[in-house]
């Protein structure tokens, strides 16, 4: 496959407007405030142009007045039923001392008023959807922010864990803020990460580099016996985070689970770019990442067709790979996978909010400074849309009730960030979720448009319920665009955690159902209704959808090829995994 042209950037125009706002980005967390205003000056504008509406709202705040006066001479009995219930995902007041007076009053107060904000922010007649959802999702991170919750004085679990203690959790808590705060200054990683090292107690399966380009490390994993299924499987996991979080400990690791299952395995390991990286692009991470990554295992494996696994943006490039192979009649993949990866991104969820003109073209001029985006920018942006789960909820234990949560392997992983390169990051926002090129058949690869309905291969796709990043049912638009049958699965739990998924955790549960090339076409709501539910792990069931597209075992392969210029460089797993 050769280079595809790289489209022109935007110019870098005026320098110093580029300068200034690399310099402001630290205030604002990445966050452009210029995309901020527009949206609060719409919803303004139109709101206050609505008479009825502004009457309505008034009406609205006069009757949560009258229910809370109504509710507070009554809030002393046990017995009192409160006004207003919190939703299902909030669980800031569920603990029982907030059933008693006068924090029952405090909280009633404070869900009217979000209440209040909600109705206020949202169904304005002439705001567009995008600028509601911004100003509705800010509107509730400030109001986050001052929930009794968050305060010593108004927070009952917090005074009743102080007393028992003796005001001694309240100093622990302080003790906590300052060791992070001294972190946070150092660019240490959080407290309790130092105990999970990168080839130590994760990243453990046994392997070997057998290829490195500028861009990644092809790892080639060991069998677990002689023999093996015949085709190998090739990862390929997003550059957005490290390739580990599918081998983290050996009872959370995808890849020590396949490989158990008797297949071979190779998986990418992507550098972590620096600022001489600041021109890769979309091209190269598809030419020296998956294209080289499967003229190596075709290498390795010589005649044998590919069962390939694309996670997260992995999984996106992956299906431009499969599109383009399936366009110029290469044949070497017998199977995709995709892990929580979009194709079409017309509803990307929440990840939307971070993404319009303004501020993209705010992030490249961040980008622009330094040649890259940090990983403490998309940090950010990913604790914003769980704000209540990363930040307060953890500002509460550590802080208030001075405690620290035991760290997990997957907690210590999503401290090791990664770097985004200024070029493919800017044409990944511009193409995919600005332009959407790729759903519209307009991303080239060669100077030539490919479309999804060119894939050849069968595909398992998988979404999980809670996914802030890939939302499943924008993954699940990819029945709408290839045109092959489609194992359609939807697993419980997030980005992360739906997908490191072994067998054995209580609590885990999936819904899965396939659809024939020539079927009818089934919206995400009657999929719902149609897919059976099973409990457990995915994993399983994954797996056995592999072995019946796999022929019978056979002997393994060498580690490598070395008649072909490709000896073990080093042990898993690599050292590009390692970069900081």
């Amino acid at each position: 496959m050769t280079n595809t042209p790289t489209p022109a950037l935007p110019q870098p125009g005026n320098t110093l407007d580029r300068w200034a706002h690399a310099q402001l980005s630290p205030l604002t967390r990445g966050v452009s405030t210029a995309a901020l205003r527009m949206a609060f000056d719409d919803w303004l504008t139109h709101l206050s142009h609505n008479p009825a509406e502004q009457l309505e709202l008034t009406q609205k705040a006069l009757q949560s007045i009258q229910q809370l006066a109504s509710y507070a001479p009554r809030a002393t009995q046990t017995s009192c039923k409160p006004c207003i219930e919190p939703l299902v995902q909030d669980r800031r007041f569920t603990h029982a001392s907030w059933q008693t007076w006068p924090f029952n009053v405090i909280s009633q107060s404070f869900l009217l008023t979000q209440q209040w904000w909600q109705d206020a922010t949202t169904g304005v007649r002439g705001v567009s959807p995008h600028h509601e959802a911004v100003v509705s999702f800010t509107v509730r991170q400030l109001l986050d922010m001052i929930s009794p919750a968050n305060f010593v004085w108004t927070n009952p679990e917090v005074l009743e864990h102080a007393a028992k203690t003796g005001g001694a959790s309240l100093w622990q808590g302080f003790q906590n803020f300052v060791e992070d705060a001294q972190r946070l200054r150092a660019q240490s990683p959080p407290p309790g990460t130092d105990a999970y090292q990168v080839g130590k107690n994760v990243a453990v399966t046994p392997g070997q580099v057998i290829y490195r380009n500028r861009l990644i490390e092809l790892i080639q994993y060991e069998p677990s016996g002689p023999k093996v299924r015949p085709e190998p499987i090739l990862i390929v996991p997003s550059w957005i985070m490290k390739y580990y979080i599918l081998d983290l400990s050996p009872g959370n690791s995808l890849i020590k689970y396949l490989v158990e299952q008797g297949h071979t395995v190779f998986a990418i390991s992507w550098k972590n770019p620096s600022s001489e990286d600041r021109d890769l692009g979309m091209d190269d991470y598809l030419r020296l990442g998956v294209m080289d990554a499967i003229d190596t295992v075709g290498a390795v494996v010589p005649k044998q067709k590919i069962h390939a696994v694309g996670y997260c943006l992995g999984g996106t490039l992956l299906t431009i790979a499969a599109a383009a192979m399936g366009r110029d009649g290469d044949k070497r993949l017998a199977s995709m996978s995709l892990l929580a990866a979009q194709t079409d991104f017309t509803e990307p969820g929440e990840l939307e909010l971070f993404i319009d003109d303004s501020q993209v073209t705010y992030l490249e001029d961040i980008m622009w400074d330094k040649g890259y985006l940090d990983s403490t920018q998309m940090a950010g942006a990913f604790q914003l849309m769980r704000s209540s789960d990363l930040v307060w909820s953890r500002m509460l234990r550590d802080y208030l009730l001075g405690e620290r949560s035991t760290v997990t392997d997957l907690m210590a992983w999503n401290a090791d960030g990664t770097r985004l390169p200024y070029r493919m990051h800017t044409e990944y926002l511009r193409r995919m979720f600005l332009q959407n090129d790729l759903a519209s058949g307009r991303y080239p690869v060669n100077d030539k448009p490919v479309a999804l309905t060119d894939i050849q291969c069968p595909i398992y796709c998988i979404g999980t319920e809670r996914d802030h990043v890939a939302p499943w049912r924008s993954v699940h638009k990819l029945h709408l665009l290839a045109d092959v049958d489609i194992t359609f699965l939807l697993t419980s739990g997030g980005h992360n955690v739906g997908i490191v998924n072994p067998p054995g955790v209580p609590g885990r549960s999936y819904q899965v159902l396939t659809r024939k090339h020539d079927s009818q076409y089934l919206d995400p709501d009657a999929w719902l209704q149609a897919a059976p539910r099973h409990e457990g792990s995915w994993w399983p069931d994954w797996a056995g959808w592999l072995q019946a597209r796999s022929g019978k075992p056979v002997a393994a392969p060498s580690m490598g090829a070395a008649a072909k210029g490709l000896v073990p460089i080093c042990a898993a797993p690599g050292t590009y995994v390692l970069q900081k």
